[in-house]
């Protein structure tokens, strides 16, 4: 009697599209639809109101500029928390990492203005590095070495950082000639260069820092999926027992990819204090290092993913304020609820709708047929 082999059908496999494309873009509808509603109660059209928003940040030159400006900010922060993430960290100290950043930018800028344009862009990158670097350091030495819990000590450091910075700009980096707690303003010849001074455009504050993220995001990718440092922090980040098996060092993988993370978001500074402001502030980081989180999530911890979502709240940054402008109602107070929607289904609630999708993909396609041995 002939053999018969048997099929039997087995649930299909879910391709990566859906976790990185439809669930990301589902959230965001639903996001959407609820800052809609949030706009029919206060009693405004929510259709007017996103067309207002999508004009204000994309509709002419002035409003690109100012969005990829923004969008500059979420990039670097977006890579930061995304590097953590890939060793299995929740680095919530990007902010403060930042500061550290944009002081060693204002450093660079302020003691060595003597120096060519030419050099004393690489010392502010690298300065910028080494500040966020060496800031993320600590918590990632107590982690490693000590077992403290990353989440509590990045928080901590954030206030760390904001306390230090108050104090050097208030009593050693002032401006003597002036009441803000503020440096004197740096040499021109130490300024990034401005798109709208090369091409045909309006002035804006987007500048040289918009290219440098765009190459470290490229440099991320080979990095985390090309090296075998990228490779190890992957390892250790899925199974940590597995790596120490395998021979990784979970230890030395945390404090490399929390440095990697530090470094990342110091660059923050150089779009803000090398390439904007000019001179060493407070507060310049403006909550960059805490949407960095959001968009992390939102683009599932790859560079291309990063871009969008950091393109997306760069959006809502230069498009809210033209919101707030345009529509009485709206102020900028609603524009955060927009915001902290987006966070809230793209980070806490990012799951809620990944099973019925993944239903309605296999009721789509079927079940796949395996052949019995």
């Amino acid at each position: 009697m002939a053999d018969t082999k048997v099929k039997f059908g087995t649930p299909a496999k879910i391709p990566g599209w859906i976790n990185f494309a439809v669930v990301p873009i589902v959230n965001l509808i639903a996001a959407f639809l609820i800052s809609g509603i949030v706009i029919v109660i206060i009693g405004d059209d929510p259709l007017k109101a996103l067309e207002v928003l999508f004009y204000g940040a994309f509709g002419y030159p002035e409003a690109i500029g100012y969005t990829l400006y923004y969008t500059t900010n979420f990039i670097f922060t977006g890579l930061a928390v995304a590097i953590a993430f890939h060793c299995g960290l929740f680095n919530i100290g990007a902010e403060g990492q930042a500061i550290l950043g944009g002081l060693g930018v204002g450093l660079v800028a302020l003691y060595f203005d003597w120096l060519p344009i030419w050099l004393i862009i690489p010392m502010a990158m690298v300065a910028a590095a080494i500040f966020g670097a060496g800031w993320a350091y600590i918590p990632a030495y107590l982690q490693a070495k000590r077992g403290s819990h990353i989440v509590i000590t990045t928080i901590m450091f954030n206030f760390i950082a904001a306390a230090l910075a108050t104090y050097l700009l208030v009593e050693v980096l002032i401006d003597p000639t002036g009441q803000s707690p503020e440096s004197r303003e740096f040499a021109e010849t130490t300024w990034l260069p401005f798109f709208h001074e090369y091409l045909t455009m309006p002035k804006t504050p987007l500048n040289l820092s918009f290219i440098y993220a765009l190459v470290l995001s490229a440099c991320f990718y080979f990095f985390v999926w090309h090296t075998r440092w990228g490779y190890e922090i992957r390892v250790v980040g899925q199974n940590e027992t597995a790596a120490k098996y395998a021979g990784i060092s979970p230890s030395k993988n945390i404090i490399l990819a929390m440095m990697l993370s530090g470094a990342l978001a110091g660059f923050v500074g150089v779009n803000e204090i090398q390439g904007v402001q000019h001179r060493l502030i407070l507060d310049f980081t403006g909550g960059y290092g805490f949407v960095g989180i959001a968009v992390a999530l939102m683009g599932r911890n790859h560079p291309v993913g990063i871009f969008l979502a950091a393109l997306l709240f760069g959006a809502l940054y230069q498009g809210g304020s033209e919101l707030a402008f345009e529509m009485r109602s709206i102020n900028k107070e609603l524009i955060v609820v927009i915001q902290g929607l987006i966070i809230l289904f793209s980070g806490a609630l990012e799951h809620m709708f990944r099973p019925k999708i993944e239903a309605v993909y296999r009721r789509i396609v079927g079940p796949q047929m395996v052949e019995a041995p």
